[in-house]
Protein backbone atom coordinates (compact mmCIF):
# COMPACT_ATOMS: atom_id res chain seq x y z
CA UNK A 1 0.00 0.00 0.00
CA UNK A 2 3.08 2.12 0.83
CA UNK A 3 4.77 1.58 -2.52
CA UNK A 4 1.44 2.28 -4.14
CA UNK A 5 0.30 5.79 -2.66
CA UNK A 6 3.97 6.30 -3.48
CA UNK A 7 3.32 6.25 -6.87
CA UNK A 8 0.25 7.90 -6.72
CA UNK A 9 1.94 11.18 -5.04
CA UNK A 10 4.68 11.10 -7.44
CA UNK A 11 2.26 11.50 -10.09
CA UNK A 12 0.01 14.12 -8.00
CA UNK A 13 3.35 16.39 -7.24
CA UNK A 14 4.87 15.59 -11.20
CA UNK A 15 8.08 14.06 -9.50
CA UNK A 16 10.56 11.56 -10.69
CA UNK A 17 11.21 9.92 -7.37
CA UNK A 18 8.95 9.71 -4.27
CA UNK A 19 10.89 8.15 -1.25
CA UNK A 20 11.13 8.71 2.28
CA UNK A 21 7.25 7.89 2.87
CA UNK A 22 6.09 8.09 6.44
CA UNK A 23 2.68 7.99 8.54
CA UNK A 24 2.56 10.74 11.10
CA UNK A 25 0.36 10.50 14.04
CA UNK A 26 -2.75 12.96 15.00
CA UNK A 27 -5.66 13.52 12.77
CA UNK A 28 -9.27 12.44 13.48
CA UNK A 29 -10.39 13.05 9.77
CA UNK A 30 -7.41 12.55 7.81
CA UNK A 31 -4.14 10.99 7.28
CA UNK A 32 -0.49 13.08 7.22
CA UNK A 33 2.34 11.76 5.50
CA UNK A 34 5.99 12.68 5.20
CA UNK A 35 7.56 12.07 2.05
CA UNK A 36 10.41 13.38 -0.26
CA UNK A 37 9.98 13.58 -4.06
CA UNK A 38 12.92 14.87 -6.10
CA UNK A 39 14.72 15.84 -2.87
CA UNK A 40 11.75 17.90 -1.46
CA UNK A 41 10.63 17.16 1.43
CA UNK A 42 6.64 17.60 1.66
CA UNK A 43 3.68 16.61 3.87
CA UNK A 44 0.69 15.01 2.26
CA UNK A 45 -2.85 15.22 4.15
CA UNK A 46 -5.60 12.80 2.69
CA UNK A 47 -8.81 12.78 4.15
CA UNK A 48 -10.93 9.74 5.58
CA UNK A 49 -13.92 8.45 4.50
CA UNK A 50 -17.04 9.38 6.11
CA UNK A 51 -15.69 13.46 6.25
CA UNK A 52 -17.72 15.12 4.10
CA UNK A 53 -15.41 18.70 4.58
CA UNK A 54 -14.44 19.82 0.95
CA UNK A 55 -10.15 19.87 1.10
CA UNK A 56 -10.56 21.63 -2.08
CA UNK A 57 -12.13 24.72 0.02
CA UNK A 58 -9.31 24.45 2.52
CA UNK A 59 -6.95 24.37 0.18
CA UNK A 60 -8.39 28.07 -1.77
CA UNK A 61 -8.31 29.67 1.66
CA UNK A 62 -4.47 28.07 2.40
CA UNK A 63 -3.24 29.64 -1.11
CA UNK A 64 -5.08 32.73 0.12
CA UNK A 65 -3.01 32.92 3.82
CA UNK A 66 -0.24 32.13 1.56
CA UNK A 67 -0.97 35.04 -0.84
CA UNK A 68 -1.51 37.67 1.66
CA UNK A 69 1.90 37.18 3.74
CA UNK A 70 0.66 35.17 6.99
CA UNK A 71 3.60 32.55 7.61
CA UNK A 72 1.89 29.31 6.02
CA UNK A 73 3.23 26.18 4.36
CA UNK A 74 2.81 26.20 0.34
CA UNK A 75 0.24 24.13 -0.97
CA UNK A 76 2.07 22.29 -4.10
CA UNK A 77 -1.01 20.02 -5.14
CA UNK A 78 -4.70 19.57 -3.95
CA UNK A 79 -6.87 17.51 -4.70
CA UNK A 80 -10.98 16.54 -4.32
CA UNK A 81 -13.12 13.76 -4.52
CA UNK A 82 -12.79 9.92 -5.27
CA UNK A 83 -11.64 10.20 -9.02
CA UNK A 84 -8.07 12.66 -7.51
CA UNK A 85 -5.17 10.85 -7.93
CA UNK A 86 -4.99 9.50 -4.67
CA UNK A 87 -8.58 8.45 -4.60
CA UNK A 88 -9.22 10.87 -2.00
CA UNK A 89 -9.00 14.34 -1.14
CA UNK A 90 -5.99 15.29 -0.50
CA UNK A 91 -3.54 18.19 -0.23
CA UNK A 92 0.29 17.57 -0.49
CA UNK A 93 2.32 20.84 0.82
CA UNK A 94 6.07 22.38 1.95
CA UNK A 95 7.51 20.76 5.14
CA UNK A 96 7.92 23.25 7.71
CA UNK A 97 10.78 22.50 9.89
CA UNK A 98 10.22 23.96 13.70
CA UNK A 99 7.88 22.66 17.06
CA UNK A 100 4.13 21.99 17.42
CA UNK A 101 4.30 20.76 21.15
CA UNK A 102 2.61 23.35 23.10
CA UNK A 103 4.46 21.98 26.59
CA UNK A 104 8.06 22.45 24.51
CA UNK A 105 7.19 25.70 23.25
CA UNK A 106 5.95 26.99 26.68
CA UNK A 107 9.02 25.42 28.84
CA UNK A 108 12.09 24.64 26.95
CA UNK A 109 14.53 26.60 27.50
CA UNK A 110 15.47 26.73 23.32
CA UNK A 111 12.40 28.80 22.33
CA UNK A 112 12.82 31.45 25.43
CA UNK A 113 13.33 34.50 22.79
CA UNK A 114 10.54 32.60 21.06
CA UNK A 115 7.74 33.02 23.73
CA UNK A 116 8.71 36.75 23.74
CA UNK A 117 7.85 37.67 19.98
CA UNK A 118 4.97 35.08 19.78
CA UNK A 119 2.30 37.37 20.83
CA UNK A 120 3.12 40.52 18.15
CA UNK A 121 3.54 37.36 15.55
CA UNK A 122 0.33 35.87 16.30
CA UNK A 123 -1.83 38.94 16.67
CA UNK A 124 0.43 40.07 12.93
CA UNK A 125 -0.80 36.52 11.07
CA UNK A 126 -4.28 37.18 12.34
CA UNK A 127 -4.65 40.43 11.12
CA UNK A 128 -3.29 39.35 7.86
CA UNK A 129 -5.75 36.77 7.78
CA UNK A 130 -8.93 38.58 8.42
CA UNK A 131 -7.86 41.22 5.90
CA UNK A 132 -8.48 39.00 3.20
CA UNK A 133 -11.22 39.81 0.36
CA UNK A 134 -14.43 36.87 2.00
CA UNK A 135 -14.38 36.13 -1.50
CA UNK A 136 -11.37 34.86 -2.58
CA UNK A 137 -11.78 31.74 -1.04
CA UNK A 138 -15.40 30.41 -2.42
CA UNK A 139 -17.24 28.00 -0.43
CA UNK A 140 -16.91 29.08 2.87
CA UNK A 141 -20.03 29.47 4.75
CA UNK A 142 -21.39 31.67 7.88
CA UNK A 143 -22.37 29.66 11.03
CA UNK A 144 -23.93 31.39 14.28
CA UNK A 145 -21.31 29.80 16.75
CA UNK A 146 -24.21 29.77 19.89
CA UNK A 147 -27.06 28.75 17.43
CA UNK A 148 -24.86 25.42 16.27
CA UNK A 149 -23.33 24.85 19.78
CA UNK A 150 -27.21 25.04 21.31
CA UNK A 151 -28.10 22.39 19.05
CA UNK A 152 -25.23 20.22 19.84
CA UNK A 153 -25.94 20.72 23.00
CA UNK A 154 -29.24 19.68 22.94
CA UNK A 155 -28.90 16.68 21.00
CA UNK A 156 -26.83 15.29 23.39
CA UNK A 157 -29.05 15.07 26.26
CA UNK A 158 -26.64 16.25 29.14
CA UNK A 159 -27.54 17.98 31.58
CA UNK A 160 -25.25 20.78 32.62
CA UNK A 161 -26.38 23.73 34.32
CA UNK A 162 -23.48 25.65 34.22
CA UNK A 163 -23.04 26.01 30.39
CA UNK A 164 -26.85 26.12 30.28
CA UNK A 165 -26.14 29.35 32.38
CA UNK A 166 -23.18 30.77 30.07
CA UNK A 167 -25.61 30.27 27.26
CA UNK A 168 -27.93 32.96 29.00
CA UNK A 169 -25.23 35.08 29.64
CA UNK A 170 -24.22 34.86 26.07
CA UNK A 171 -27.03 35.72 24.65
CA UNK A 172 -27.47 38.56 26.68
CA UNK A 173 -24.40 40.30 26.38
CA UNK A 174 -23.85 39.32 22.44
CA UNK A 175 -21.65 41.85 20.75
CA UNK A 176 -23.10 43.44 17.15
CA UNK A 177 -20.18 43.33 15.08
CA UNK A 178 -20.11 44.83 11.55
CA UNK A 179 -17.55 42.77 10.51
CA UNK A 180 -17.35 39.36 8.57
CA UNK A 181 -13.65 38.13 7.52
CA UNK A 182 -12.30 34.51 7.11
CA UNK A 183 -11.89 33.31 10.13
CA UNK A 184 -9.60 30.45 10.94
CA UNK A 185 -11.84 28.94 12.98
CA UNK A 186 -8.69 26.67 15.51
CA UNK A 187 -6.23 29.45 16.07
CA UNK A 188 -4.08 28.33 18.91
CA UNK A 189 -0.43 27.03 20.02
CA UNK A 190 -0.58 23.28 19.05
CA UNK A 191 -1.74 24.33 15.58
CA UNK A 192 1.27 26.24 14.92
CA UNK A 193 4.69 25.29 14.24
CA UNK A 194 7.48 27.47 16.15
CA UNK A 195 11.17 27.57 15.81
CA UNK A 196 13.75 29.47 17.77
CA UNK A 197 12.99 32.61 15.59
CA UNK A 198 8.84 32.38 16.82
CA UNK A 199 6.19 31.91 14.57
CA UNK A 200 6.94 30.20 11.39
CA UNK A 201 4.03 28.43 10.03
CA UNK A 202 0.08 28.44 10.89
CA UNK A 203 -1.57 24.40 10.41
CA UNK A 204 -5.25 23.08 10.40
CA UNK A 205 -7.22 25.35 8.43
CA UNK A 206 -9.97 22.83 8.07
CA UNK A 207 -12.48 24.52 10.08
CA UNK A 208 -12.18 27.68 8.28
CA UNK A 209 -15.29 29.58 8.11
CA UNK A 210 -16.77 33.05 7.56
CA UNK A 211 -17.27 35.15 10.60
CA UNK A 212 -16.70 37.93 13.26
CA UNK A 213 -12.79 37.91 13.20
CA UNK A 214 -13.14 38.41 17.27
CA UNK A 215 -13.34 34.92 17.30
CA UNK A 216 -10.32 33.83 16.26
CA UNK A 217 -8.80 36.08 19.26
CA UNK A 218 -10.90 34.90 21.54
CA UNK A 219 -10.25 30.90 21.18
CA UNK A 220 -6.29 32.44 21.28
CA UNK A 221 -6.72 33.25 24.67
CA UNK A 222 -9.40 30.31 26.04
CA UNK A 223 -7.65 29.09 29.14
CA UNK A 224 -7.27 25.56 27.98
CA UNK A 225 -4.76 27.06 24.73
CA UNK A 226 -2.62 28.41 28.24
CA UNK A 227 -1.28 24.56 28.58
CA UNK A 228 -0.68 25.51 32.12
CA UNK A 229 0.28 28.98 31.90
CA UNK A 230 -0.61 32.41 33.96
CA UNK A 231 -0.28 34.25 30.76
CA UNK A 232 -3.91 34.32 28.95
CA UNK A 233 -2.46 34.90 25.21
CA UNK A 234 -1.41 31.12 24.41
CA UNK A 235 0.32 30.73 27.79
CA UNK A 236 2.84 33.66 26.26
CA UNK A 237 1.65 36.90 26.49
CA UNK A 238 -1.03 39.30 27.68
CA UNK A 239 -4.05 40.72 26.10
CA UNK A 240 -2.87 44.44 25.63
CA UNK A 241 0.15 42.25 23.95
CA UNK A 242 -2.20 40.74 21.29
CA UNK A 243 -4.40 43.70 20.65
CA UNK A 244 -1.66 46.18 20.22
CA UNK A 245 0.20 44.24 17.69
CA UNK A 246 -3.08 43.45 15.77
CA UNK A 247 -4.14 46.62 15.63
CA UNK A 248 -0.78 47.41 14.19
CA UNK A 249 -1.02 45.59 11.99
CA UNK A 250 -3.80 46.74 10.37
CA UNK A 251 -6.32 44.35 11.78
CA UNK A 252 -8.62 47.33 13.52
CA UNK A 253 -9.56 48.54 17.08
CA UNK A 254 -10.11 45.47 19.32
CA UNK A 255 -12.65 45.84 21.85
CA UNK A 256 -11.27 44.25 25.21
CA UNK A 257 -14.82 43.11 26.24
CA UNK A 258 -15.63 41.69 22.84
CA UNK A 259 -12.75 39.79 22.67
CA UNK A 260 -13.57 38.46 26.21
CA UNK A 261 -17.35 37.76 25.15
CA UNK A 262 -15.51 35.42 22.61
CA UNK A 263 -13.22 33.78 25.08
CA UNK A 264 -16.40 33.01 27.06
CA UNK A 265 -17.78 31.31 23.94
CA UNK A 266 -14.51 29.71 23.21
CA UNK A 267 -14.23 27.90 26.36
CA UNK A 268 -18.28 26.74 26.39
CA UNK A 269 -17.16 25.53 22.87
CA UNK A 270 -14.36 23.17 24.09
CA UNK A 271 -16.47 21.99 27.01
CA UNK A 272 -19.06 20.52 24.74
CA UNK A 273 -16.54 19.21 22.54
CA UNK A 274 -14.88 17.29 25.01
CA UNK A 275 -18.23 15.76 25.56
CA UNK A 276 -18.47 15.36 22.09
CA UNK A 277 -14.96 13.64 22.12
CA UNK A 278 -16.11 11.58 25.10
CA UNK A 279 -19.11 10.12 23.52
CA UNK A 280 -17.01 9.12 21.02
CA UNK A 281 -14.98 6.51 23.25
CA UNK A 282 -18.26 5.42 25.50
CA UNK A 283 -20.07 4.62 22.38
CA UNK A 284 -17.67 2.44 20.85
CA UNK A 285 -16.93 4.64 17.68
CA UNK A 286 -13.56 5.13 18.69
CA UNK A 287 -12.54 3.54 21.69
CA UNK A 288 -9.64 5.56 23.06
CA UNK A 289 -8.08 6.55 26.19
CA UNK A 290 -7.06 9.59 25.38
CA UNK A 291 -11.17 10.70 24.36
CA UNK A 292 -12.09 9.27 27.67
CA UNK A 293 -9.11 11.22 29.48
CA UNK A 294 -10.75 14.60 27.32
CA UNK A 295 -14.35 13.70 28.83
CA UNK A 296 -13.09 14.33 32.40
CA UNK A 297 -12.04 17.85 31.30
CA UNK A 298 -15.35 19.02 31.67
CA UNK A 299 -15.57 20.11 34.61
CA UNK A 300 -11.95 21.91 34.08
CA UNK A 301 -14.29 24.29 31.59
CA UNK A 302 -17.08 24.76 33.70
CA UNK A 303 -14.84 25.89 36.72
CA UNK A 304 -13.46 28.24 34.05
CA UNK A 305 -16.87 29.89 32.74
CA UNK A 306 -17.44 30.51 36.47
CA UNK A 307 -14.63 32.16 36.98
CA UNK A 308 -14.70 34.35 33.57
CA UNK A 309 -17.85 35.33 34.56
CA UNK A 310 -16.93 36.44 38.37
CA UNK A 311 -14.30 38.74 36.32
CA UNK A 312 -11.23 36.76 37.79
CA UNK A 313 -9.31 34.31 35.39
Amino acid sequence: MTAQLADQLACAVDATSVVDLVRLSGGASRETWRFVADGRPLILQRQRSGDGRDMGVEASVLRAAGAAGMPVAQVIAAGTGDDSPLGASFMVMTAVEGETIARKILRDDEYAEARAMLPAQLGAALAQLHAIPVDTAPGLVEQDQIEYYRTVMDTLGQPHPTFELVFRWLEQHRPVSPRQAIVHGDFRLGNVIVGTDGLRAVLDWELAHLGDPMEDLGWLCVKAWRFGSAKPVAGVGEYQELFDAYEAAGGGRVDPDEALWWEVLGTLKWGIMCILQCNAHMSGFSRSHELAAIGRRVCENEHDLFLALEGRW
